[in-house]
């Protein structure tokens, strides 16, 4: 079968972040079981992605020589009415925007009424999770439930590059990784970290904390960290290799999330690939992703940092959540969800990738 991939998200991990590894992986996986995949993105690059986006979906044509496009978000929404396209929703905008502020919150509305056009055009809609499904019906009007099919991730490659690039660190490390928008709260993992810097585990410089990514609050989270005090505990390490990516995971003895609105969190998978305990918020698809989580109230620094303490002080119950995680990533291996994708997609498991009939 030739599949169609429409996608504005830039093709890289430093840039794309966790929408661009989604894509790649899902690729991959169709990849192997026989299908042939072919990106269409954006070949003008403009400083502003929103811009560069619209420019790239207006210039979209409808392609006779693929059984199935797949717009991801809101790309392929001009197009979207033709036969066999499916619109596929990593998150949901218009429910990401509501946590933002300033131009990051105006550009964003404006990608969220594409993405309602898309989701309206199409004959079938793809969400990530629960959550998302419910918040794409509640701000874009959906009649009826959209198929739910997770993010993957390859298990197997995936733990290959954890053991090709060890890493370990004398202090008790918790790390971040994600694109620095308000939404993620890092400033209240850095109010807990403050907080843990003068009891547990930051007495006597024994808690490092390390902050994977970049995005609009970058600049106001590290001036934060300045007035906390807080230049011996975070390391800022910017965006990141998929190499350094993995010593990172293997350096950290857990991973914290304290994001009010995910609308699933491969990040989370990828902590779970590599036995890494979480703390997180209760809020979004985190719950339902990583139920084994240590979960807390969001937005609530005091509790992220007990939780953060109470892991600090429990190898036992480290280890049951590393137990727990390396069982639970299993469902969501590549070639796994892969299938279900096609399925959800309306291909018929009688269809042969080679010849497409």
């Amino acid at each position: 079968m030739r599949i169609r991939f429409l996608t504005a998200t830039p093709l890289d991990i430093r840039r794309g972040s966790g929408t661009y590894v989604g894509i790649q992986v899902l690729a991959g996986a169709l990849r192997n079981l026989g299908h042939q995949v072919a990106y269409e993105t954006p070949r003008l690059r403009l400083p502003v992605f929103t811009a560069e986006r619209l420019l790239f979906n207006r210039a979209l044509k409808v392609s006779r020589e693929c059984d199935l496009t797949v717009g991801f978000d809101m790309d392929g929404y001009r197009i979207a009415s033709e036969r066999g396209h499916v619109a596929a929703l990593k998150g949901v905008i218009a429910d990401e925007a509501r946590f933002e502020t300033g131009m990051t919150r105006v550009t964003m509305g404006i990608q969220a009424r594409c993405e309602r056009r898309h989701v309206e055009r199409a004959a079938r809609v793809v969400v990530t999770s629960r959550y998302s499904a419910g918040r794409a019906r509640e701000f874009y009007g959906l009649a009826q439930m959209p198929a739910i099919v997770p993010e993957p991730i390859d298990v197997g490659e995936w733990r290959r590059l954890l053991e090709l690039h060890p890493a370990a660190s004398p202090r008790f490390t918790v790390l971040f990784v994600g694109r620095h928008y308000r939404r993620k709260r890092v400033d209240v993992l850095l109010d807990a970290a403050a907080r843990l810097a003068r009891r547990g585990p930051g007495r006597a410089a024994g808690l490092e904390v390390r902050i994977v990514g970049s995005g609009p609050c970058s600049g106001q989270w590290r001036e934060l960290s300045r007035r906390l005090d807080l230049e011996g505990t975070v390391t800022w390490l910017g965006d990141v290799s998929r190499a350094d990516l993995a010593a990172e995971y293997n350096r950290a003895d857990l991973f914290c999330l304290p994001s009010v609105q995910e609308g699933f969190g491969i990040v989370l998978l990828e902590a779970m690939a590599a036995g890494t305990p979480i703390v997180a918020a209760r809020a979004g698809a985190i719950p339902e992703v990583a139920p084994h989580a240590a979960l807390v109230d969001p937005d609530r620094a005091e509790a992220l940092a007990a939780a953060i303490e109470v892991l600090h002080g429990s190898p036992e119950a480290r280890e049951e959540q590393r137990r727990a995680g390396l069982a639970r990533v299993e469902e969501f291996d590549a070639p796994r969800v892969a299938r279900q994708f096609l399925e959800a997609a309306g291909v018929s498991p009688k269809v042969t990738a080679s010849t497409g009939t």
